[in-house]
């Protein structure tokens, strides 16, 4: 009974204490699930493109005080590998069309395609053209690790030239571009975007020339996630007519790949640096052609379809990227939390009033169990034995300690004893044995 009315007496105390203690876990729960301040970017050759590209990547991550630390790597293969890998810590990462798929990266999902890849064949002209040209060549088809040698070696495969070709050579596009102007290599597969200062070099240096795929229109039947692009003559160079005719390119598209575990609000922020960097229009694309809601290798992930379909978050419009991922977490948490704790705080006052009430009704119901005693023995009851009662009930109700509120209940409660003690005739001011 004691620790009973103990408990009693201390409930609101203890709902304070269980609501303090939820909001304090609800707190701590939010710092820990904020985004990280620093994510690793899987992007390509040291100097290459799609470095260089990382590099206005994490400038403009650095603005809202994300780091982004760049890895480079020989190609969209490893890139894959190292997303693949969940104890590189590499978070997101430039891929290449056609080089996976969902079962083999179920650990990846897509932000979108965010430029064209184009398959560049350069040659040294003294060795003639046509693909003929290429039996017992040098040829560099890229690293190992790179979409470029992936890309290279299957379309030598589709042609029939994998037993007539000479050697094979794995450079990257900056070193394959320095021998075949030297004349140590006869030609090069190349694998990057237009701006690419070695593709720049290459469009006008003397002695060399462009492949043109002729077929271009039968190598994207075949592979779905090829394009067809047409560079025009003398886009190159137009004082000197470089390249001297429209040249059919074949490209591939990269997509921004991401971890699927990475935070939701580092997403959007890769997301809105992709709209700031690839969204201009370029020899190949129209303005707002990227990044684009495409999933050509793996699918997009759930923030990328609201991104697209929304745009930005509607906090991140309008306050700094902490701030509002701060705010945007305490809504995710408190939210459904006040949905659950409002119930209890509409009815606390009643389940509280219901406890107080239920106290003195408990002091009533054992008044009644006396005069249901009393009655039951009639005259022969014993008065001494009954006033007893009365006066370790009153003792009790006086030691009740009650808010305000509820004193008048109380007197009325002994008020009560006192009409009971009368019924034994007895005075009221009786005090107990």
């Amino acid at each position: 009974m004691i620790t009973r009315d103990y408990l009693q007496r201390l409930w609101p105390y203890f709902t304070t204490v269980g609501v303090v203690i939820i909001l304090l876990g609800a707190g701590a729960f939010i710092v820990e699930t904020l985004p990280p301040r620093t994510i690793v970017m899987a992007t390509g050759a040291e100097g290459g493109a799609n470095y260089e590209m990382g590099i206005r990547y994490r400038e403009i991550l650095a603005q809202s005080g994300v780091k982004l630390q760049l890895l480079p790597t020989s190609g969209g293969l490893e890139n894959l590998a190292r997303l693949r890998d969940p104890k590189s810590g590499v978070g997101v990462g430039f891929t290449q069309g056609g080089t996976t798929n969902k079962k083999e990266s179920s650990e990846l999902e897509s932000l979108g395609t965010v430029f064209y890849e184009p398959l560049w064949l350069f040659y040294r002209s003294d060795i003639g053209g046509g693909i003929q040209a290429l039996h017992g060549r040098r040829i560099s088809i890229g690293p190992e690790g790179s979409g470029t040698r992936a890309l290279a070696l299957e379309l030598v495969k589709r042609m029939k030239l994998a037993d007539s070709l000479g050697e094979l050579l794995g450079f990257t596009p900056q070193v394959a571009g320095e021998k075949l102007i030297a004349g140590d290599i006869d030609a090069a597969f190349i694998v990057t975007a237009w701006d690419s200062p070695i593709v720049q070099r290459l469009i006008t240096a003397e002695g060399i020339e462009l492949a043109s795929f002729p077929r271009a229109d039968a190598y994207v039947a075949l592979y779905p996630f090829l394009n067809k692009l047409m560079l025009p003559a003398g886009v190159g160079d137009l004082a000197t007519n470089r390249p001297p005719a429209d040249v059919a390119l074949l490209a591939t598209k990269a997509s921004l790949a991401v971890r699927a575990d990475l935070h939701p609000a580092i997403q959007y922020l890769l997301l809105n640096a992709a709209l700031q960097i690839h969204s201009q229009p370029e020899i190949f694309q129209k303005a707002g052609q990227f990044p684009a809601a495409e999933s050509i290798d793996l699918p997009l992930s759930g923030e990328a379809q609201r991104f697209y379909k929304s745009g930005r978050p509607f906090l991140q419009r309008y306050l700094p990227f902490w701030i509002a991922t701060l705010v945007e977490r305490v809504l995710v948490i408190l939210l459904p939390m006040a949905a659950l704790l409002y119930p209890l705080f509409k009815f606390l006052p009643q389940i509280y009033d219901w406890i107080i009430r239920l106290r003195i009704m408990r002091l009533y119901d054992e008044m009644r169990l006396i005069e249901s005693e009393m009655e039951a023995q009639g005259r022969g009851h014993d008065a001494d034995a009954m006033i007893a009662k009365l006066d370790q009930l009153d003792e009790r109700a006086n030691g009740l300690r009650l808010p305000r509120v509820y004193a008048s209940m109380l007197y009325t409660l002994r008020m009560h004893i006192n009409l009971v003690r009368g019924r034994l005739g007895m005075s009221p001011d009786r005090k107990p044995h």
